[in-house]
C-alpha cells in the first residue's frame, strides 16, 4: 500500500499515512488531532542505474539530425 506524506498547517507536524491510491486525496487528520493538513509532494526512487539519472541521459544529440529545427523545418 502506498505511503503519503502530509503536513499539519496548525502545528507544522509532518506525518505519513499508508492508504489505497483511491484515497490519496482524502482529508487526513494530524496525529495531534488537527484537521487543517496538506498533502506533500514526494519523490519516489524506482531503481535503475546512476547513468539513467545523469543530466545527459535522454538529451538529444548535438548537431544536425531530426527534430523540427534540427531538420530544417524552421524558417
Amino acid at each position: 500500500m502506498p505511503r503519503y506524506e502530509y503536513r499539519c498547517r496548525e502545528c507544522d507536524t509532518q506525518f505519513e499515512l499508508s492508504r489505497p491510491m483511491g484515497e490519496s486525496g482524502a482529508p487526513a487528520d494530524c496525529p495531534r488531532g488537527h484537521a487543517d493538513t496538506v498533502k506533500l509532494l514526494s519523490t519516489v526512487a524506482v531503481g535503475g542505474s546512476s547513468a539513467a539519472t545523469s543530466p545527459a541521459a535522454g538529451a538529444a544529440p548535438a548537431g544536425g539530425g531530426g527534430g523540427c529545427c534540427g531538420g530544417g523545418c524552421c524558417g
